[in-house]
């Protein structure tokens, strides 16, 4: 029997929206009853169920239900109230209350119970340390926590798959993922929100702003301007400079398909593998599996593949793609690119890949349709399909690899995240599932130490 903490229910249901529906239910044989078939008529699943009250003929009673968005826990709400003896008295928004006053915190690391810690904490105590850093710039990395601390830098440009939301609606990612960096790696992420998308600005606001921090993570940058951003910061800065959406991605789908090519019997040598999408996350993945050493690469976009001598909607980012792979050179409409291939990888949009594409690649192809919150295909339709191996979003999580990442990168104090210390964090990765999995368990924190560990022993290579 599966372990309930690790499922995931708003996966399992595609629900976005989790609600709880505080109920007076009269206290009746065949009720309850009542109120789950009418949840269910309504297309929601339900989840816990409790009683919180109870008075001479009705039950107070909580019920967890899991929906697609507000309208949907309109119907829900409707179905529920047209119940005979139940009456919904309030409902509670449970993705509010989780966000509710933020995700994260600054806390002190030293308790301050005396005068004395205060004195030594602050004034006139940290004058020393002032000193020291005027006279030894490097000691910061011993006496601040700039050697736990990252900068989550966007602009809001590329949120979620939501598009250019703007900076304010992206601070609820940034401090999700802040929380994750503090869970798993024991690293204290600050969201810095930039409102352009001047990528100049974006560079000369993170330049200014890197002395306080350790490294750097790009995040939700729309590309091409990512790509110019972050190879700017790699060169003006000596501390790390990653963006997640490229990097992150490619490390889990990279570990993935170490262990699907082993699960099929392929050798990565004689596979070739189409990839939809040629932003961030699109370009990232080409260029890893061509270091990865994958016997072809051909990228698509909305506009075709990308190949040597195109010219529509390309640019540097784009071309530098097209020289490394489509070793064929071929211009061919996208149905024709699925043809023989063992691998698809999608970074697009969803339900763009119909069931005919995955039968027409090679025998028993591996298929990861990453676009979230809904693939290029379903999980299932791959598989019906033919697929051996069928993964979306939900399982290759850039969640897996980037606490590991950068607790690993500032535990040796690396100047940069290289290919070499991402292809020793996918290879952890993909040693560290179990049986079938392609993947390991990302709530477990042994393995988010066991990858920076990894990391930081390539870095020192």
């Amino acid at each position: 029997m599966g372990d309930v903490r690790n499922t995931s229910w708003m996966e399992r249901y595609s629900a976005s929206e989790v609600y709880t529906l505080r109920c007076r239910v009269l206290d009746q044989p065949g009720m309850l009853g009542d109120l789950i078939t009418a949840i269910g008529h309504a297309g929601a699943h339900v989840g816990t169920i409790s009683v919180v009250g109870l008075d001479s003929r009705f039950k107070i009673r909580e019920v967890t239900v899991y929906c697609k968005d507000r309208a949907h826990l309109a119907l829900v709400l409707q179905a529920a109230n047209a119940c005979e003896g139940v009456e919904v008295v309030a409902t509670r928004d449970e993705v509010l209350e989780v966000h509710r006053r933020g995700a994260i915190r600054t806390v002190s690391r030293l308790p301050i119970r005396t005068l004395t810690d205060l004195r030594m904490l602050y004034t006139p105590g940290v004058a020393a340390m002032v000193a020291r850093l005027q006279a030894d710039p490097s000691a910061a990395w011993e006496v601040t926590g700039v050697c736990d601390r990252v900068a989550i830098v966007t602009n809001g440009t590329a949120v979620l798959g939501l598009g250019r939301t703007g900076v304010l609606p992206s601070l609820p990612v940034m401090e999700g993922k802040a929380a994750i960096f503090a869970e798993f790696a024991d690293i204290s992420a600050v969201p810095i929100l930039i409102d352009s998308e001047d990528p100049a600005v974006v560079v000369d606001t993170v330049a200014r702003l890197a002395a306080g921090f350790g490294a750097i993570q790009l995040e939700d940058i729309a590309a091409p301007a990512c790509f110019q951003i972050e190879q700017a910061l790699q060169d003006r800065l000596a501390i790390p400079v990653l963006h997640d959406d490229q990097h992150g991605t490619a490390t889990v789908l990279v570990a993935a398909l170490i262990n699907a090519l082993a699960q099929s019997g392929r050798r990565r040598e004689d596979c070739s593998a189409l990839i939809l999408g040629a932003g961030a996350a699109g370009c990232a993945i080409a260029r890893a599996l061509v270091e990865f050493g994958l016997g072809d690469v051909i990228v698509y976009d909305s506009t075709g593949p990308l190949y040597r001598g195109r010219t529509a909607r390309m640019n540097p980012y784009k071309q530098a793609v097209a020289e490394i792979t489509n070793r064929r050179n071929l211009a061919c409409p996208l149905a024709e690119g699925f043809a023989g291939r063992d691998v698809f990888i999608g970074v697009a949009r969803p339900n763009v890949v119909s069931p005919s594409m995955i039968r027409a690649m090679a025998p028993s192809p591996l298929v990861f349709p990453l676009s979230n919150p809904v693939g290029e295909i379903s999980v299932r339709e791959a598989i019906d399909a033919g697929a051996a191996i069928a993964a979306d979003g939900r399982t290759i999580n850039n969640a897996l690899a980037y606490p590991g990442l950068f607790r690993g990168a500032l535990d040796v104090r690396a100047a940069a995240i290289t290919f070499q210390m991402r292809l020793a964090a996918a290879a952890t990765l993909a040693e560290l599932a179990e049986g079938d999995d392609l993947l390991p368990n990302i709530l477990d924190r042994d393995v988010h130490r066991r990858v920076a560990d990894a990391v930081a022993d390539a870095a020192n290579r």
